[in-house]
């Protein structure tokens, strides 16, 4: 596997390597962002990840010191998993000047995760597009556990015309249900037992409102809240929503999605499941 970390190096690279799967990351490497590696295989001759924590998508009271960086071992199993390349920039190469010219996305970002991370989702846009910019994949594979972020990338993608086909992966999960993801490093062992409730509530959710229908969407909801912080949880947002712009249902055939955000304890997890 190569390894590039100038822009110039990946793009002269990138000249001689026919059709691009690009699967960008912030590092410290786990079995779903493998799976999304293996899966890059099938949709183009050549799979490049980036590496890169991304300060413009952290708020100022959030992780972004901490965050778990892993460079030597996520590159071995990049490698292993079958990538050709990986692109991994310090901040002065992919930032060379402040920042000043941003993706703004629609209103979709202020919602939910929006919501309490404000500004998350104007920094997740622009390095996706800086990103694109100095890949210049034909098709970029993200995992569906962010929901909302896979939904944003792909209207920006294609309000913008790019050229670039985004596909989505579902979540990988552990098998006691928790959804994968590299903040689960900083769950205690109690907490790591505790934390696949959250999916658990999920699974409960989606099964009364099959059963209840949409109408009752806002009790059922309320009562899963109820039920997450009855056990040490503080929820952030706990919502069933329409796939298509994540509005509160309307319809009984709208396809739909209950999204999560919670802490347990300093750890901030976040989950989806689809509905039909």
């Amino acid at each position: 596997m190569r390894a590039f970390h100038r822009i110039d190096a990946l793009r002269a690279y990138r000249q001689s390597v026919g059709r691009v799967a690009f699967v960008p990351t912030m590092g410290n490497l786990h079995e779903g962002h493998l799976a999304l590696m293996r899966a890059a295989r099938e949709h183009a001759d050549t799979v490049i990840a980036s590496v890169f924590v991304n300060r413009l998508q952290f708020g100022p009271e959030e992780d972004f010191e901490r965050y778990p960086r892993t460079l030597r071992a996520d590159g071995e199993k990049l490698a292993e998993a079958g990538a050709d390349a990986l692109f991994a920039p310090d901040e002065a190469e992919l930032y060379p000047e402040p920042q000043t010219c941003f993706v703004d996305p629609p209103d979709l970002q202020h919602l939910l995760e929006g919501e309490f991370r404000p500004g998350h989702f104007r920094g997740v846009a622009t390095v996706v597009l800086k990103l694109f910019n100095c890949v210049h994949p034909q098709v970029a594979l993200f995992g569906k556990k962010d929901y909302q972020q896979w939904m944003l990338i792909r209207l920006m993608t294609r309000q913008l015309a790019l050229p670039i086909e985004i596909a989505g992966m579902e979540t990988v999960r552990a098998p006691d249900g928790l959804a994968l993801s590299s903040r689960n490093a900083y769950l205690s062992p109690a907490e790591r037992a505790e934390a696949p409730r959250l999916y658990r509530t999920l699974c409960k959710l989606k099964e009364a409102v099959l059963h209840e229908g949409v109408k009752q969407c806002a009790a059922l909801q309320e009562e899963a809240r109820q039920s997450l912080d009855k056990h040490g949880w503080k929820t952030d947002y706990l919502a069933v929503r329409q796939c298509s712009n994540l509005q509160a249902p309307t319809s009984a055939t709208q396809k739909l999605v209950i999204v999560a955000a919670a802490r347990l304890g300093a750890t901030r997890l976040i989950d989806n499941l689809e509905i039909g």
